[in-house]
């Protein structure tokens, strides 16, 4: 028998769903309960249908079985690339799939949206890469997407509580309860409760990939005031958005090449295994220079709390969140991570490279908003990466952009350089994340500028004399030139071997130093 049903599962208003809270604990619930979703519950509902095949990645099970075991109703055929997409011997089976997934996700993730297109597929005469791409992906899911239904909660009747977070129905008081302390509980709804059970699993998942279950005296942060806030100071935290440069794309290049069903199957299994467990051992890999860091005292904590925790994690998209201090180098260590651990993926393309959005906000600024801005500065070091690759062929690169909120964010990223940083021009952002060849400036380079400005002479300790070299910036080269001499000082921090840059403070129309003098506050070097 040779046909079957092809289905594909994705999400929608994940973004919502994940960041529509200011509180972190249901932020790492919402993500945990959209990987049981889409990893784990499909597995359990699979097996509730009978004799299927789901692929072992630790046994390296990569070969297909449902063409050559006719007992065999079912195969989930990978989960990466942002699908998971499975096979069926008929649309019975398929039904049968969707309604208890879907029963699942209510019940167990109640305002977690998912979509679901079916598809049949003849084995023997149709590609199996060309029907996911053609009839689902571009097809049935994104007129899914384009024409959601509706989704109407059922609204409070007579006299109802309003949960805190979404608005909608509380059902429970959440004080002393879901790892809430006494005092500090508040009302939440049937959404909120799931997310805070589902965040004691996530958390105790993190831990075992940084310990491997050995004792530890660090626990892993609940709220972001955790995260080395100091009481009666400001405090910040960073959210830090990293996604894959051009990796859908190439999971659907790679499949293309593929000549038959079972070589396409066999391939995307070992490319998204690969990605996958790439990004969990570049955050494993974060979370040790962060524990190293604070093992050596390059940073304090609060009450044994890590720093830094996950949120989204498992593939190319990666988000995280940390103290405000150690966002930029922990974006740099993730993205350098990522690249040594992707060179020898299936395809032969070599490392996998990626952008980082870094948004620096005051700790309780509104976690969407924060997402949204990451979101678009990574959007803006893919661009910069576009710009400086496309037209020469040149390898593409990892690339960070960053902005610092010290206040309110009012407008776009674009908008904002455009008002408060001439156009652009006072700043180097966005910026290559590493050394890749010998060309661009580099997140090195400019930490060693930020690190000379807070311990070297003459700046140490000087920080008026900073803040006026910063507003001198802004006045051009003649300006800049001037208050060297006027300060005696020869050069400005080493940014690159151009000696006019060091002296003048502007190369190529954009000055090299008002970032650094911005960023001074906010990088604690962690020697990575």
């Amino acid at each position: 028998m040779s046909h079957y049903i092809v289905t594909v599962i994705d999400t929608t208003g994940i973004q919502k769903y994940v960041f529509g809270s200011n509180r972190l604990k249901e932020n790492i619930g919402a993500s945990h309960l959209v990987k049981l979703a889409t990893v784990q519950w499909v597995k359990d509902c699979l097996r509730c249908l009978g004799n299927v095949h789901i692929p072992d990645e630790d046994k390296d099970e990569v070969e297909p079985r449902i063409n050559t075991d006719e007992s065999i109703i079912a195969e989930l055929v990978y989960a990466g690339g942002g699908n998971t997409v499975l096979l069926f011997r008929s649309m019975e089976y398929a039904i049968k799939f969707t309604q208890k997934l879907t029963r699942k996700i209510l019940e167990y993730a109640p305002g977690l949206n998912i979509v679901i297109a079916h598809h049949p597929f003849d084995w023997d005469t149709q590609l199996l890469q060309q029907v996911i791409e053609n009839n689902l992906i571009k097809g049935k899911l994104d007129a899914q997407k384009r024409q959601p239904r509706l989704s109407v909660p059922l609204l409070g009747l007579s006299v109802t509580a309003t949960c805190r977070s979404t608005g909608l129905v509380a059902v429970e008081d959440t004080n002393g309860k879901h790892g809430i302390p006494d005092g500090e509980g508040y009302l939440a709804s049937r959404e909120i409760i799931a997310k805070l059970k589902a965040a004691d699993e996530a958390n105790t998942q993190f831990k075992e990939m940084l310990f491997k279950s050995k004792p530890s005296k660090y626990k892993i942060a609940r709220d972001v005031d955790d995260m080395g806030r100091t009481e009666q100071e400001s405090s910040y935290i960073a959210l830090v958005h990293a996604d894959g440069n051009q990796m859908g794309k190439r999971f659907e290049n790679y499949g293309k090449l593929q000549k038959s069903n079972p070589d396409f199957i066999v391939e995307m299994r070992k490319l998204s295994w690969g990605v996958s467990k790439a990004a969990s051992q570049a955050i494993e890999a974060v979370g040790k220079l962060v524990i190293d860091a604070i093992e050596t005292g390059k940073i304090s904590i609060k009450e044994n709390y890590l720093p830094f925790r996950p949120i989204v994690d498992g593939g190319d998209d990666v988000t995280f969140v940390c103290d405000g201090r150690i966002g930029l180098p922990l974006a740099v260590k993730f993205l350098k991570e990522f690249e040594e651990r992707t060179q020898n993926l299936p395809d032969g393309k070599g490392k996998a490279t990626a952008c980082a959005g870094i948004a620096i906000v005051k700790t309780h600024y509104p976690f969407s908003r924060t997402y949204e801005l990451c979101e678009a500065l990574c959007s803006s070091a893919k661009k910069f990466v576009r710009q400086e690759t496309d037209s020469e062929r040149k390898p593409i690169f990892s690339a960070v952009d960053w902005h610092i909120a010290a206040s309110g964010l009012l407008g776009s990223i674009s908008e904002i350089r455009e008002r408060e940083y001439q156009g652009g021009k006072l700043t180097t952002r966005p910026m290559r994340s590493h050394e890749y060849g010998n060309e661009g400036l580099i997140c090195t380079n400019f930490f060693e500028v930020v690190r000379t400005f807070n311990e070297e002479e003459p700046w140490k300790d000087k920080r008026n004399k900073v803040i006026t070299l910063r507003e001198v910036l802004r006045e051009g080269i003649t300006a800049t030139e001037q208050f060297l001499n006027t300060y005696n000082i020869d050069e400005l921090p080493a940014f690159s071997a151009d000696s006019d840059l060091k002296k003048q403070g502007w190369s190529g129309g954009h000055c090299r130093y008002f970032d650094a003098i911005e960023a001074m506050e906010f990088y604690i070097p962690l020697g990575e």
